[in-house]
């Protein structure tokens, strides 16, 4: 038996529709804005930081007061505590927060997505050289197969009673946690038993990697291609790779404030949208690669930021190269649309490796964290129809995921159980509270 046919179905049409939320308000009602968000230091904040930096915010009368973060950890309670309106943060953390999870859950929406791709798997370049001999590897290697070859590297340590190696995730309820996860148990190897999961912050992943902390991380752009040009890893896999529409990074923001600044959360989205038009315009890369490596945002070599936003890899320390088309899309094909699928599907990756349990009342908290009535409010016709908000994910040929699995969010349970590898208990606390 599925989980969402199990919603009232009046209520997931009413989430879509907005049905319930507060009337627009009367433009200029609430007059000029500052609004301060936080962002952790990853290309893809460039939404906030191109609102912030080329005009797009005052252009709708908002100032945009950016705060630079050093943890998602942060992020959350700083939003929790009012310190911030609006934050940078990853596409599940909303949804955590309406299930409850984590050590300081507070109510959070996200009306907005700031687009997709960005992420990538590095493992250690001692680790991939045993890797190339366990699996013949050669430049070519697809995700998969890299996949497979580490967990021939995982069988062969343990026969000689070696420790499990230490893999680095951002945060527990991340998309670089469930990317990671899903990449491992498609080449057979079981995320909570034969390799341990760390949380490291995302500037700090090529430090632990080069002293030897961490065997490997999932993290977002520019920090795969830093590590791999320091010499000391090699990006095995890539958010294309495993699934290219996953949800990636949103605006999160307390429910609350929506309610009471609804002209502002309106203009706040018009501007954001057109500075990911902007983004996604080659022509502008350049001055959007400049802005991102100025300390006070990113703080990454420009020509790095440059190559990351072209999709232009330099995947090992050799100097092999990878061409990635669209490895960032910031606007095009609705990249800015809080899909409710999208937000069940995270669902479905925090019911798989334990975090919490399949319901009815966990999938209705999980689609009232993403609310593209805000979306269609603020943009009205240039949003997409009602009938893409629960869409069948990994179905078309240029998206699919990288195991062949289609996920249809009205079949949640089927979909975790035709999988051979997911949690059969609780991931460690110690990772699930931080």
């Amino acid at each position: 038996m599925n989980a969402l046919t199990h919603i009232d179905q009046s209520k997931a049409s009413k989430l879509a529709a907005g049905d319930g939320l507060p009337a627009p308000a009367i433009a200029g009602h609430e007059g000029s804005r500052t609004v301060r968000a936080g962002f952790i230091p990853l290309v893809d904040a460039a939404v906030l930081i191109a609102a912030a930096e080329f005009g797009f915010a005052q252009k709708e009368g908002i100032t945009l007061d950016l705060v630079k973060e050093v943890s998602w950890a942060n992020v959350r309670d700083r939003l929790a505590f009012r310190q911030f309106d609006v934050a940078h943060m990853l596409s599940p953390m909303p949804v955590a927060a309406m299930l409850g999870l984590g050590s300081n859950p507070s109510p959070t929406i996200a009306p907005f997505s700031l687009g997709r791709g960005g992420n990538a798997i590095t493992l250690s370049s001692r680790l991939y050289a045993d890797m190339q001999m366990a699996g013949d590897l050669d430049a070519g290697a697809t995700a998969l197969s890299n996949a497979q070859a580490l967990a021939a590297v995982i069988r062969r340590n343990r026969a000689a009673g070696r420790p499990p190696l230490t893999l680095g995730v951002t945060y527990p309820f991340s998309s670089h946690n469930y990317e990671f996860r899903y990449w491992l148990a498609a080449g057979g190897i079981d995320p909570d038993r034969d390799v341990k999961l760390v949380v490291v912050p995302p500037p700090m992943t090529s430090d632990a990697l080069a002293a030897s902390a961490i065997d490997g991380f999932c993290v977002g752009a520019p920090w795969n291609m830093v590590a791999s040009e320091r010499g000391v890893g090699r990006i095995v896999a890539t958010k294309q790779d495993i699934w290219p529409s996953a949800p990636e990074k949103v605006l999160g923001m307390r429910p609350e404030w929506a309610d009471a600044n609804p002209e502002t959360v309106s203009r706040l989205i018009v501007a954001l949208d057109a500075a990911a038009r902007w983004c996604d315009a080659a022509e502008n890369r350049a001055a959007l690669a400049e802005a991102l490596a100025e300390q006070r945002y990113v703080g990454a070599p420009v020509d790095i930021i440059r190559r990351v936003l072209a999709g232009e890899f330099t995947i090992d320390p050799e100097g092999n190269q990878r061409v990635i088309d669209d490895y960032f899309v910031f606007h095009a094909g609705f990249a800015n649309f809080p899909r409710p699928s999208q937000a069940l599907w995270i669902y479905s990756q925090m019911v798989r490796w334990g975090q919490t349990a399949l319901s009815t009342e966990g999938t209705e908290a999980s689609l009232s964290a993403y609310r593209p009535a805000l979306y269609r409010r603020a943009l009205g016709r240039l949003a997409p129809p009602a009938m893409d908000d629960f869409a069948v994910e990994g179905a078309m040929p240029d998206d699919r995921f990288m195991d062949g699995h289609i996920f249809d969010p009205k079949l949640i349970r089927d979909y975790i159980e035709a999988f051979p590898v997911k949690a059969t208990s609780l991931p460690d606390a110690s990772l699930d509270d931080i």
